[in-house]
């Protein structure tokens, strides 16, 4: 009995092996700006499958970047913002289900170019599951050594001293850039393969005073091209 058990399990284990996803899936934003090619991370399957499921139905056709923070990243997955009025606040429309975080950090970490879900505030959200939909862009900033310093204490503060920058992530931040200030506290999910330059473009958009930008930049369709 003990020996027919464990081929039925070695079996399971077998079959399972050959429905784990292993291509890397990219999704094309056509955007008013220009496109941006993204490439999601089987590692946080969770948030692979979500997106990929939301891209497929639609969703993201019509919305807009409700959020543009120069030095730091643009926003969308708020589905009212398809047909928001000027000025309209963005970004708190209720959402039905949230994603279970799956924060690999140091593996994913905030670089220029990151993309990673947008969530509730650590108050009323200590888990720090992510948002449905909304998810953002990191564009940022260089750091040197001593900024870096700066921003290890507070990470030491938000993450009880689990984050911890390595000289391999160091580097990157002071050569590429980045938002160093969330790791280890969002979800990274994918990266921008091509098209940072029009991530450039949307964080540099004149704002109102919710970071909403003042010209619509809007997502004309979203694809999954592999």
């Amino acid at each position: 009995m003990k020996h027919f058990c464990l081929f039925l399990l070695l079996a399971f284990v077998t079959t399972v092996s050959f429905c784990i996803d292993t291509v890397r899936h990219e999704v094309l934003l056509q955007t008013s700006e220009g496109d941006i090619v993204i490439s999601l991370y089987n590692e946080t399957p969770h948030h692979r499958d979500n997106f990929l499921k939301l891209v497929k139905s639609g969703w993201y056709d019509g919305q807009l970047f409700h959020r543009a923070i120069k030095g730091f990243m643009i926003q969308t997955g708020d589905s009212a913002s398809r047909h928001a009025k000027p000025g309209q606040t963005l970004g708190v429309s209720a959402e039905t289900y949230t994603i279970p975080a799956e924060i690999r950090y140091p593996q994913f970490f905030h670089k220029c170019g990151a993309v990673a879900a947008a969530r509730e505030g650590d108050s009323s959200n200590p888990q720090r599951a992510s948002s449905m939909s909304q998810f953002y862009i990191v564009y940022g900033q260089r750091y040197s050594d001593t900024s870096l310093d700066k921003v290890q204490i507070m990470l030491n503060k938000s993450t009880g001293g689990k984050v911890k920058f390595t000289p391999e992530i160091r580097d990157v931040y002071k050569i590429k850039g980045g938002a160093p200030s969330l790791d280890g506290q969002y979800t990274v999910f994918g990266e921008v393969l091509r098209g940072i330059d029009v991530v450039q473009t949307i964080q540099n958009s004149e704002t109102d005073s919710n970071n909403r930008p003042l010209k619509d930049v809007r997502i004309i369709k979203a694809t999954v091209i592999k």
